[in-house]
């Protein structure tokens, strides 16, 4: 028998904890779906994506271990598609501990650990701090560069 799994996330930036997580939560069944969060679903949350939700459903869709990738668009969402799709287990991260065990009545709810040292919010972060250096300060780290490298030759 099928044992299918499904999570949820906004997959804004991918990088190798969402590909970690995904492996990870594939091993715990035979068929992953994935609920990519729109651009609609992300403004209620006070989040806002850089890559736009269709980029980020094909990307996520291309992962090996994902079966198949459904929009999310509302907290109240998981519930009826845990029981539209015949899901086995549901499979989210552990920041979201405790969130989600009122659907243990119709399903087995896992919280995973996240891979330590990366994260969306910590390059959005780093993004943020480089586009806070002022153009001046650009200028001179290239220009000691620039004399840096004539200096070597």
């Amino acid at each position: 028998m099928t044992k299918k799994i499904i999570t949820y996330g906004t997959f804004d930036m991918f990088h190798i904890g969402h590909l970690n997580l995904l492996k990870r939560i594939y091993e715990f069944g035979d068929e992953l779906i994935v609920g990519v969060s729109t651009d609609e679903f992300n403004a209620t949350k006070g989040k806002k994506s850089l890559i736009p939700f269709e980029q980020r459903a094909q990307i996520v869709e291309a992962i090996q271990y994902v079966s198949k990738v459904i929009p999310e668009q509302s907290w109240e969402q998981k519930k009826h598609d845990i029981i539209d799709l015949n899901i086995d287990i549901f499979v989210i991260g552990d920041d979201w501990k405790g969130k989600f065990d009122h659907l243990e009545d119709i399903c087995r709810v896992i919280y995973l650990p996240r891979t330590e040292g990366v994260s969306t919010s910590l390059l959005k972060s780093s993004l943020n701090s480089i586009r806070n250096i002022s153009k001046q300060d650009l200028i001179n780290a290239f220009d000691i560069l620039d004399r840096l490298r004539k200096d070597l030759e």
